[in-house]
């Protein structure tokens, strides 16, 4: 079983999937909480290049606020992260799986409302 749900995007630049992103999450009620830019990260704290990387810490708050109810410590695993990174070819976007990321808690009420947020996190990466 895989843990992210990917698409390549083709023809555009980094910070143009990056809007595209932050649009789509918007769309399905999700904001963006952290963002990490691992690339200029890695730079300064290690000194090492590498291609585009950034990740965004997504969040639906109707969702959490449910899952949070169901299960207090969830909290751990939040944000729903999404990443963008350059590949060859284009931009891939990568959101978590939250049904496999919540996999290991036996609540079946939260396994249920990790199936709408898987749902619409595959949205988000369909509409990018």
């Amino acid at each position: 079983m895989g843990y992210t749900i990917d698409r390549v995007i083709t023809e555009q630049d980094f910070d143009a999937v990056d809007a595209r992103v932050r649009a789509a999450l918007k769309q399905q009620g999700f904001g963006v909480l952290t963002e990490i830019d691992v690339q200029a990260t890695m730079k300064t704290k290690i000194g090492e290049d590498m291609d585009g990387y950034r990740i965004l810490g997504a969040c639906n708050p109707h969702m959490a606020f449910q899952a949070i109810g169901m299960e207090p410590r969830v909290g751990a695993m939040l944000p729903c992260n999404v990443i963008l990174r350059e590949v060859e070819g284009g931009v891939e976007v990568s959101a978590v799986d939250p049904v496999a990321s919540m996999g290991g808690i036996d609540n079946s009420e939260l396994h249920a409302v990790a199936h709408q947020v898987r749902d619409m996190l595959k949205q988000v990466v369909a509409d990018v």
